[in-house]
């Protein structure tokens, strides 16, 4: 059988060579850096153990199960403490625990009761059937109100994407709530009803997945695939130029030229605005008003710019250590969102060491905080020293933090996370022509198929199971 090209070797590529793998297929993976798993990264330090990425997977899918067991880690999986479940959303300076249930927000705190009534008459507001693309805010304040977006749909977005209500697409970036008002006319009746559904395919909703991670990190699970991949993973060989050929298709590194059955585009949406991609093609048949033909007879290349237009703000993550009796907040749960309008520098806060055991030593806890984002993208690229102590003030104030910490890491990500704005459709328009035009190229990925962990394995898996189809034909 023909082999596949696999350009990225993140959670994604690494998931996709995985499964082709065991299928008998052969497999290239073409990394440009220095080391496999991509923004999964894990370091312990003193006792102390740092996620500079993501801090866990969410189990909202049976093949997020099925790749820990098939990759023999079952024995080295953390599930979260039983006291992790408890989230705080900063309300006038303090956080405020979220209820554990829907009917629990009616006695919480954290909205008044105009906001309450909104959630009343939520299933009573008709559905929007015009088909105009909206950005979070919009359709929230349509469905509910100001406050809701401002106290807990803003802090949400600002620790899932780091992104900004007013620019993110519902349809995109939140596509399962956009869906519960197209298919049952409202948030609340979605709810209810779309739970039968989700029990149906073993799909969880992401605010009731369980969440879990590894004994040294998350870093275990990529660190594991790529040391099953051996040989055919290629560390620091960035790909410059794939070409469709009679064949399938043609890989050209700094090392040479390659042919391979099938390409799967596993790296970042900048990147790929970078390569080089010339199609097989009659000079006659334009590809699509947004791809430019190549000046010859037979091959065209195609124009991949526009990715670069994909928004992927700055953010740094700032772990700190601290005594335990230096941090007066009891810090049991998942960690703390802040809205932007209560005026603090970090969009949030994780409480490490409350989540997995072995975060922190004894008498010590761990917190991650993050910095920058759409909400103040100039602060992310502060120096290391001046994150730690902005960080630590906006900390004293909200967790009763005193004293200096007794571990610091820090990690800038000039390129964090890709923005599923409004307008985004027309990127995921051009994938989906060029897999339809380009046989044999397919596109897998964060910037594709969702941001999280779990996203991304997902869509590795299911992409390894289209490309296995497609040889075979």
């Amino acid at each position: 059988m023909k082999s596949v090209a696999i350009i990225g070797a993140g959670i994604t590529g690494l998931t996709a060579a995985f499964y082709l793998e065991r299928k008998g297929v052969p497999v290239t993976v073409y990394e440009a850096g220095a080391r496999a798993g991509g923004v999964i990264q894990s370091s312990r330090q003193n006792g102390f153990l740092a996620e500079l990425g993501p801090n866990t997977i969410l189990e909202t899918s049976p093949k997020i199960t099925q790749i820990v067991r098939d990759a023999g880690l079952a024995e080295r999986r953390l599930d979260t403490s039983p006291n992790a479940d408890a989230r705080y959303v900063v309300r006038d300076r303090r956080p405020i625990a979220m209820p554990s249930s829907q009917l629990g927000i009616f006695a919480s705190k954290l909205l008044s009761a105009r906001a309450k009534f909104a959630l009343i008459r939520e299933p009573f507001i008709p559905p929007r059937r015009d088909g105009k693309e909206e950005s979070v805010a919009e359709f929230v304040v349509r469905r509910l109100n100001q406050e809701f977006l401002d106290h807990a749909i803003d802090p949400l977005v600002a620790g899932i994407y780091a992104g900004d209500p007013h620019k993110l697409s519902v349809q995109h970036a939140l596509p399962k709530i956009a869906q519960l008002e197209a298919k049952y006319g409202s948030l609340i009746k979605g709810q209810f009803f779309g739970a039968r559904e989700r029990k149906k395919t073993g799909e969880v909703a992401k605010d009731r997945a369980p969440k879990f991670s590894f004994d040294e990190g998350l870093q275990v699970l990529p660190d594991t695939l790529a040391a099953q991949l051996g040989d055919s993973l290629k560390l620091n060989t960035p790909v410059t130029k794939l070409a469709q050929t009679s064949g399938g298709w043609r890989v050209t590194t700094a090392t040479g030229e390659v042919e391979h059955g099938a390409v799967i585009y596993c790296g970042t949406a900048h990147r790929l605005a970078e390569l080089k991609v010339e199609v097989f093609g009659k000079s006659n048949e334009p590809l699509t008003p947004a791809l430019s033909p190549f000046s010859g007879e037979r091959e065209k290349q195609i124009d991949v710019s526009l990715f670069s237009e994909i928004r992927h703000p700055p953010v740094a993550s700032v772990v700190l250590g601290f005594r335990r009796e230096d941090v007066t907040h009891p810090c049991e749960g998942f960690g703390m969102l802040i809205p932007k309008i209560e005026g603090f520098r970090i969009l949030g806060a994780i409480f490490s060491s409350s989540l997995f055991p072995n975060r922190a030593p004894d008498g010590h806890l761990t917190l991650t905080s993050y910095i920058g984002g759409e909400r103040q993208p100039e602060l992310a690229s502060l120096p290391p020293e001046k994150l730690f102590e902005l960080a630590c003030e906006d900390l004293r104030v909200l967790l009763g933090v005193k004293g200096r910490p007794v571990f610091t890491h820090h990690h800038f990500w000039p390129r964090a996370i890709p923005q599923y704005n409004v307008g985004y459709g027309k990127f995921k328009g051009l994938m989906n022509d060029l897999e339809t035009r380009a046989v044999g190229l397919f596109f897998a990925g964060h910037y594709r198929d969702g941001i999280s962990v779990g996203d991304s394995i997902v869509s590795g898996g299911k992409t390894a199971e289209r490309v296995e189809n497609f040889l075979k034909v």
